[in-house]
């Protein structure tokens, strides 16, 4: 299974997403600290569900930080959280341009 499989999977029977996309964002990383050949370094994560209702964005990024904790002091370097309650702007955010070293 690659991290990308396995965060989405964790966070499918974390959340109960009503839409979740987790987008392996490592090629833009290249040569910039944590990348390593192979990708799954970096990652973006949109992600809507009724566990962030009532929730502040940083009470909503603790909960994934927490959930994925175990990734995040191996493998994966960094997370881009995008995180809304049904009924929020789901809006996506524009896409990730590479990382200026």
């Amino acid at each position: 299974m690659t991290a990308k499989d396995h965060i989405t999977k964790k966070l499918s029977e974390a959340f109960a997403p009503e839409s979740l996309d987790v987008a392996d964002e490592s090629h833009l990383h290249e040569g910039h600290a944590g990348h390593r050949p192979g990708g799954e370094t970096h990652f973006r994560i949109y992600i809507v569900s009724k566990a962030f209702e009532g929730k502040s964005r940083i009470e909503r990024h603790r909960m994934i930080n927490t959930l994925l904790a175990p990734e995040l002091a191996g493998s994966v370097h960094a997370l881009a959280i995008h995180t809304y309650a049904p009924g929020e702007d789901a809006r996506r955010p524009a896409p990730a341009k590479a990382c200026k070293h």
